[in-house]
């Protein structure tokens, strides 16, 4: 499960862009919280300051491409629409989308700049961006204004008239956009007009309160691997409930030589209540003869699944699993 009480969130879209978590990264690096939800899972009663609608592997002409309602948001926040996101907002509005006449993948240049807007407020003439789409943007309504231009894509960015809504089909949010950063700082502070004042430590700090009040003096059980993700979940938790909290840590026998050992003594030092569990030879002779990468993968899944499950079975009263994996 994961909890947070912000109230200066900004709302990912997602569409199934492979950037849409680097969305997030450049959103919190300007110390500005975030959440990311898919594209048709709008989070009912929570307040948000704006939204990014991310790119997809779609196109807006498919038949079963990714549409979603937008009814509540549009004309009531700021919204951002990057490359999919912005194809969307243009042919949904009465604008025409259609195949680029050769895929516009790579380094452009942004040959036009309106200098007076805000979303493209103070970034240097020429400046490169970083393109990723087979379909471009052909005629837009009326209503739509035309703020930034490369020499092969006209459209390249719009502002919708008497809506903080905008669209860009360049990628702000990835490196080789040389002043993306400097534009969604635009979005998030200028426009949805964030304080800026999220930090990791805050969110540790309203995080480990949420879970105390919702948890109270439930149990949890989660699952540990040694990782990054389900280490953090559990530190979490730990502040929060402390001993109520059951961690299993499973040995499949296929981590590093004396892994598991200094691992599971680490975790005890970090006070965490762990138990590990040695099933080295049951892990093994499941994948005995077995040389397929995939059917590996589903034999390691099913017998950590197992394992888990009775372990967690052994616990008395337990209210709650924790998720250890943090975007999946």
């Amino acid at each position: 499960f994961y909890l947070c009480t912000m109230q200066e969130t900004i709302l990912i879209l997602d569409f199934g862009s492979q950037y849409t978590q680097l969305i997030a990264r450049r959103v919190r690096e300007l110390n500005v919280y975030c959440e990311i939800h898919p594209y048709n899972k709008f989070p009912a009663g929570k307040n948000f300051k704006g939204v990014i609608l991310s790119g997809s592997p779609f196109s807006v002409r498919d038949e079963n491409a990714p549409f979603p309602n937008l009814e509540n948001i549009r004309g009531q926040i700021p919204v951002l629409g990057v490359c999919y996101g912005a194809q969307y907002l243009a042919q949904s509005s009465g604008g025409v989308v259609a195949p680029s006449k050769i895929r516009e993948y790579g380094r452009a240049n942004l040959t036009f700049i309106d200098q007076e807007n805000e979303l493209l407020h103070n970034l240097t003439p020429g400046t490169q961006v970083w393109m990723s789409h087979a379909d471009t943007i052909l005629e837009v309504p009326g209503n739509f204004t035309i703020i930034a231009s490369t020499p092969d894509v006209k459209y390249a960015g719009y502002k919708v008239s008497g809506e903080l809504t905008y669209g860009i089909q360049f990628h702000p949010e990835v490196y080789h956009t040389s002043e993306g950063l400097k534009l969604l700082r635009n979005f998030v502070v200028s426009i949805c007009r964030c304080s800026q004042s999220w930090t990791p430590e805050s969110f540790v700090e309203t995080t480990v309160a949420a879970l105390k009040e919702k948890l109270r003096n439930d149990k949890v059980v989660l699952g540990l691997s040694g990782g990054v993700d389900s280490s953090v979940t559990a530190m979490l938790l730990n502040r929060a409930v402390g001993k109520n909290l059951y961690c299993i840590f499973v040995d499949n026998g296929l981590l590093r030589k004396n892994e598991f050992h200094k691992v599971l003594e680490r975790y005890k030092k970090l006070d965490l209540n762990v138990t590990g569990v040695d099933a080295r030879d049951l892990f093994l002779d499941a994948l005995k003869g077995v040389a397929d990468p995939e059917l590996k993968r589903k034999i390691i899944g099913k017998t950590f699944i197992d394992v888990f499950d009775a372990e967690a079975h052994k616990i008395q009263d337990i209210q709650w699993l924790a998720q250890g994996t943090i975007y999946p």
